[in-house]
C-alpha cells in the first residue's frame, strides 16, 4: 500500500508542477526566436502531459479507468488555456496548446495502455 500511495504522490506533484509551470507569467519566459521555430512550446506540453497521463495511470493500475484520465487531462489542459487568457499576465488562450495537451495525453494514455498489457 505504500508504494501505491508514493505514486499518488508523484502523480500529485506532477500535477502540482504543471499547474505552477502553466500559470507563470508571459513576461517571464526568454525570447527566444530559434526555439519558436521549433515549436519548442508545443513539445514541452506534448511532454507534461504525456508524463501526467502516465503518472496518473500507473497509479491507479486500472486499465478501464486510464480513458477517464486521459480525457480529465484533456479537460484540464482547456481549462488551464482558459486561466491563462483571464487570469495570468502576458499569456492567453492557444488552441495550438490544447491540440499539443491532447496529443502529449494520447501519448501518455498509449504507452500505459501498452505498459498495462506487458503486464
Amino acid at each position: 500500500m505504500k508504494n501505491k500511495s508514493f505514486q499518488y504522490s508523484v502523480a500529485i506533484f506532477w500535477l502540482c508542477l504543471i499547474t505552477v509551470l502553466l500559470v507563470i507569467p508571459g513576461s517571464k519566459f526568454p525570447k527566444e526566436n530559434w526555439l519558436d521555430k521549433l515549436w519548442f512550446d508545443k513539445w514541452v506540453h506534448i511532454g507534461l502531459f504525456a508524463m501526467l497521463v502516465f503518472l496518473w495511470c500507473q497509479a491507479s493500475n486500472k486499465k478501464k479507468v486510464f480513458y477517464i484520465i486521459a480525457t480529465i487531462a484533456v479537460v484540464y489542459g482547456i481549462g488551464m488555456e482558459f486561466v491563462q487568457q483571464y487570469f495570468v499576465s502576458n499569456r492567453g488562450f492557444e488552441l495550438m496548446d490544447i491540440v499539443a495537451d491532447a496529443a502529449g495525453s494520447v501519448v501518455g494514455l498509449v504507452y500505459s495502455m501498452m505498459r498495462y498489457r506487458k503486464k
